[in-house]
């Protein structure tokens, strides 16, 4: 009597757990596999604040230099963007150029799809020479400079990022750069986006591109931009350049 009760009780153990055991199953059955592809145009409206400083009496085609300002000068307020920037030297700019400042919006980043379109606009409406087009920018605007230098090489003569916080999107696409005139400036004492970032985007750098040059103020914390753009040789460099067509 009691091996009957047990193996009864057994079995109804068993069956009580059959249903799980097949669940896996039926959910297999159930499902399909589906492959395809999303073609769809998307608009998407882009609203952008800059400052564009344009010679005056120029009859021909003249260089434009973009540059993206960090994250303090973010905002509503476009005279920040003329800060620490080609703007204040000016002076050192031998030659009639056009500098392009864009602003970034309060809170967020560089969106690097609007500031192309923007360049690509402000070429319609002046006279700009498309193999004279040279970007540059500090700490979140020297990131916003490499990122956008990686998407859209074939747009820059050269390019100078400043104390630029880098990622891994931009060294797993290293390639992208083996073609482009670069200087990449650094404070050896900076405490905010560390010197790492430059060394370790150089050392990926170099073996596609050994012209690039890696440049490091060993004195400059983060304002290492004081030191870049005060040097006249960077807007020499920068203006012999030409982008091949």
């Amino acid at each position: 009597m009691g091996f009957s009760q047990n193996r009864n009780n057994n079995m109804k153990l068993k069956l009580k757990h059959i249903p799980l055991l097949l669940l896996p199953f039926s959910l297999n059955v159930n499902a399909q596999e589906i492959k395809a592809e999303l073609n769809k145009e998307i608009k998407r409206q882009e609203k952008i604040s800059y400052i564009l400083d344009y010679p005056k009496n120029t009859k021909g085609n003249v260089p434009l230099i973009v540059f993206l300002h960090g994250s303090g000068e973010r905002g509503t307020n476009l005279d920040l963007v003329k800060a620490h920037s080609p703007f204040t030297y000016k002076n050192l700019i031998k030659e009639p150029v056009a500098i392009l400042a864009p602003q970034c919006p309060e809170g967020t980043w560089w969106d690097t799809v609007t500031v192309y379109n923007l360049i690509k606009e402000i070429q319609k409406k002046y006279k700009i020479d498309a193999s004279r087009i040279y970007l540059t920018g500090l700490s979140m605007g020297g990131w916003g400079t490499l990122k956008l230098a990686m998407e859209h090489p074939e747009m820059f003569a050269a390019v100078a990022s400043v104390c630029a916080p880098t990622d891994q999107v931009m060294t797993a696409n290293i390639h992208q750069f083996k073609d482009l005139n670069m200087k990449i400036f650094h404070g050896g004492m900076d405490d905010i986006v560390l010197p790492a970032n430059a060394f370790n985007f150089y050392q990926k750098l170099h073996p596609v591109n050994p012209t690039a040059e890696l440049v490091i103020f060993p004195n400059d914390n983060h304002n290492s931009w004081d030191s870049a753009y005060s040097n006249p040789q960077l807007y020499e460099w920068m203006l012999s350049k030409k982008k091949e067509k």
